[in-house]
Formats: structure tokens, C-alpha cells, sequence
């Protein structure tokens, strides 16, 4: 049964916490029409403040996407991991795995707030997306309602 996955990447700073670049970053989509990549890698689109929330697609390994997946027969098990652990918001009760039928699909959002080490830096931000289907699907799949969605995100003040 075909998997397919998109991981949208969106990452800022205080700079785009209110007005104007807010508005932007608020505006990203949380999916994307799919491109072509090759078997067992993921499409990827990130999306950054200092390129104005221009998405730039890519594609990575799906052992390097968040999301832990096992085809269990029927269904796809699916659930995200946290990472990396020391990222705000803290996390103390996670939802469970999401088991998708042939047919449905999941976006799986998770927040994080960081600091630098030395505090030198401003506090850095990024959410992540996770659109995930099972079976067969057209391009702008992720563009729909999905059947199920887990939001993960926290308050990071």
C-alpha cells in the first residue's frame, strides 16, 4: 500500500511574533500540491522568515521525517516524535498513534521554542506539519480536509 508523506517546516523568530510578518507567517499553508520524489523519501517544503515564508520544496529520507510509521496489515500506524526533547513547549502526555485506513490521511502538528545556549541569540520558533496518507492519492491531496488531525502545539510565549 502506498505511503506518502509531507513534511512542512516553518521556522522564525520574535521579528515575525505580531504585525505584518505575523500575518505572513500565519498565512503558510499547512500542505502543499505533492511532487514527484523518489520511493521511501518524503516531500518537503520549508518555509523560513528571512526568505518572507517562501516556500522551497525538497525531499528527504523518510527515516529522517519526525514520524514513526508501521504498516500493520490493514491500516498505517502512524505517530510523530518530539524532536528534539530539550524544544518548549514541555510535552507530559502525548496523544497516541493514529492508525489510517486505505484512504485517509493525518496532518500531525507540533510546535517548539528555543533559546540559544549563551543567550546571545533572540528565541527561535518552528512548527511542524506532518501530512501523512495511505494508499493511492492524487497531487493536491493535502490541499482537502484531512480525515484526522492531531494538534500538538503548545503555548510558547
Amino acid at each position: 500500500m502506498d505511503i506518502t508523506v509531507q513534511w512542512v517546516k516553518t521556522s522564525w523568530t520574535k521579528k515575525s511574533r505580531g504585525g505584518d510578518a505575523a500575518a505572513r507567517r500565519n498565512a503558510a499553508p499547512a500542505g502543499f500540491p505533492l511532487v514527484r520524489v523518489p520511493s521511501d523519501f518524503a516531500h518537503t517544503v520549508r518555509m523560513v522568515e528571512d526568505d518572507g515564508f517562501e516556500p522551497r520544496s525538497s525531499h528527504v529520507r523518510l527515516r529522517e521525517v519526525g514520524v514513526h510509521l508501521r504498516n500493520e496489515g490493514d491500516r498505517l500506524r502512524v505517530h510523530a516524535r518530539v524532536e528534539p526533547l530539550f524544544g518548549l513547549p514541555p510535552r507530559p502526555r502525548r496523544p497516541p498513534a493514529v492508525r489510517l485506513l486505505p484512504g485517509q490521511w493525518l496532518r500531525w502538528q507540533l510546535n517548539y521554542r528555543f533559546s540559544s545556549a549563551a543567550g546571545v541569540r533572540d528565541w527561535s520558533y518552528w512548527l511542524d506539519t506532518f501530512n501523512v496518507t495511505y494508499g493511492p492519492v492524487d497531487r493536491d491531496v493535502f490541499l482537502s480536509e484531512p480525515t484526522v488531525v492531531v494538534d500538538e502545539c503548545g503555548p510558547v510565549r
